[in-house]
C-alpha cells in the first residue's frame, strides 16, 4: 500500500481544478474561465488498488487587492508544506509569466518533489510542447516534467504512474468510496457560484460568494437555500436578472449539477443578500469560512 499528499498550485486560469476533476473522475471543483475561481482548499481523492493519492486544489496565487485576496494567497502558499508532492501547473500555451515566476522562487523552499505540469497542450503542436519543456526545464530542479490536456483527459493516466514513484505513506487515509472530503453543503454552494461566473459579466463573480443556508434532506426530495452574497446593491439586482430571468437560470442549471450529484429530486431556493465591502471585512470572511489565522 502507497499513498500520499500531492497540493496543485499555479496562476489562476491555468486549468488546476479541471485537472483535479480529470484524475478523480468526478466534479468536485467548479471551473471557469475567470481567474480565481476556487477560493477554498478542495480535496480530491484518486483510489486504485494499492494506491491512494489525496489532492489537495488550491486558490491560484496572484496579486491580492483586498483582504479576502490576502488570505487565498495564502491558503495557496500553506499548501506546497507537508505534502509528498506538488503539481506546478502552467498553461504550456501562454507560455511563462511573472506570475510563474513568483511561484517558482517559492518552491526553494520546500522538500517535496515538484512536477511540472504543462496543461492545455491540446491547443499546441509537437514543437511547441518541445519548446515549451525546454523553457521551463532550466528555471528549477523539477523532478519529472508532465504534458497534459486536463479538459480532454489526455495524459492522465501517465501523470498518475509519475506522481506514484513520489508516494511515501503506507496507509490509507480515506475509505475507498471516498472522492472529497468537502461537504455535500460545500459543493451545493460552489455550483451555484459556478454557475454565477458562467452567466455573469468579468467584473461580477469577484463581488459574490455562496452560502448554503438550508440542506434537508426528504423521502422524495432534498429542499436546499443557497445565500448568494454581493458586496454592492448593483451588483445585487445584476445577479437578480430582470425580473428575476438570471437568478432563474442559475437556479435551473446548478438544480442539474447538484441532482446529478445526490442522484436524487432537489428543490433549490437561492436569496440574494448584500453585505457591503464583505471581502475586507474579518468577520464575514471567517462566517464565510476563510479564517486568516488558520493558516499560520
Amino acid at each position: 500500500m502507497r499513498s500520499g499528499f500531492v497540493s496543485l498550485i499555479g496562476r489562476p486560469n491555468v486549468g488546476k481544478s479541471t485537472l483535479l476533476n480529470s484524475i478523480v473522475n468526478q466534479k468536485i471543483a467548479i471551473t471557469s474561465n475567470k481567474p480565481q475561481t476556487t477560493r477554498n482548499i478542495i480535496q480530491g481523492i484518486y483510489n486504485e488498488d494499492g494506491y491512494q493519492i489525496v489532492f489537495v486544489d488550491t486558490p491560484g496565487i496572484h496579486k491580492p487587492y483586498d483582504k479576502f485576496g490576502k488570505v487565498l494567497n495564502k491558503e495557496a502558499q500553506s499548501l506546497i508544506k507537508d505534502v509528498d508532492v506538488i503539481l506546478f501547473v502552467v498553461d504550456a500555451k501562454a507560455g511563462i509569466g511573472p506570475g510563474d515566476k513568483k511561484i517558482i522562487s517559492s518552491l526553494s523552499n520546500t522538500d517535496a518533489k515538484v512536477i511540472l505540469i504543462l496543461n492545455k497542450i491540446d491547443r499546441m503542436n509537437n514543437n511547441e510542447i518541445i519548446a515549451a519543456i525546454n523553457e521551463y526545464k532550466d528555471l528549477f530542479d523539477f523532478a519529472e516534467i508532465v504534458p497534459v490536456s486536463a479538459i480532454q483527459n489526455s495524459n492522465i493516466s501517465t501523470l498518475i504512474n509519475v506522481i506514484k514513484k513520489y508516494l511515501t505513506d503506507d496507509m490509507r487515509y480515506f475509505s475507498d468510496d471516498m472522492v472529497t472530503t468537502n461537504t455535500i453543503s460545500f459543493l451545493v454552494s460552489e455550483f451555484v457560484r459556478e454557475k454565477l461566473f458562467r452567466m455573469t459579466e468579468e467584473e461580477v463573480p469577484h463581488s459574490i460568494t455562496c452560502i448554503t443556508s438550508k440542506y434537508e434532506d426528504t423521502k422524495n426530495i432534498v429542499n436546499i437555500t443557497v445565500d448568494i452574497i454581493v458586496d454592492r446593491d448593483s451588483i445585487k439586482k445584476i445577479v437578480i436578472g430582470r425580473e428575476g430571468s438570471l437568478l432563474k437560470a442559475v437556479g435551473i442549471e446548478a438544480r442539474k449539477d447538484i441532482e446529478a450529484l445526490l442522484g436524487k429530486k432537489v428543490y433549490l431556493e437561492l436569496y440574494v443578500k448584500t453585505i457591503k465591502n464583505w471581502r475586507d471585512k474579518e468577520r464575514y470572511l471567517n462566517e464565510l469560512g476563510f479564517n486568516e489565522k488558520d493558516l499560520i
